[in-house]
């Protein structure tokens, strides 16, 4: 079962679950990442700093986020593979909870993500949770690597 997932970061190291993308799900969801971290109105440096790193371990070149290019339906397509959709989840929930908060737009779009690909709310709870532990490890490992 999902739970399983909760476990994979417990160390502040990533999880490296984006390299299990198909490079054109990769790009889908690159757009899906801007679009979560733009939608709020605030573009934090922790969120701008998440989106390159998720660039390097997919070994992809971030784009320039235009809300008017991006089309939600057409992106959500592009995840295929109900492990693919799963993985776009748990990665943008750690994305949502880097600020420490979960802004009501946030809350919307993911909940119209788990939606599309039939995640249960029980398991959004659990991603949601483990998002919180992966991001609050990572903080962590970052403060550890600066002493």
């Amino acid at each position: 079962m999902d739970i399983n997932l909760i476990s994979l970061e417990t160390k502040g190291m990533k999880t490296m679950l984006l390299i299990k993308l198909q490079n054109e799900e990769k790009f889908a969801f690159l757009s899906l990442a801007h679009h979560i971290a733009h939608i709020d109105g605030e573009f934090e440096k922790e969120e701008r700093d998440i989106i390159e790193e998720y660039c390097l371990e997919m070994g992809i070149e971030n784009k320039v986020y235009d809300e008017s290019k991006f089309h939600i339906d057409e992106v959500l397509r592009k995840i295929k593979t109900p492990q693919s959709q799963k993985i776009v989840i748990l990665e943008l929930m750690v994305l949502i909870h880097s600020d420490d908060k979960f802004h009501r737009f946030e809350h919307k779009i993911i909940e119209k993500i788990a939606d599309c690909y039939n995640i249960s709310n029980t398991q959004l709870a659990l991603y949601s949770q483990w998002g919180k532990i992966v991001s609050a490890s990572s903080i962590q490992a970052k403060i550890f690597l600066e002493e």
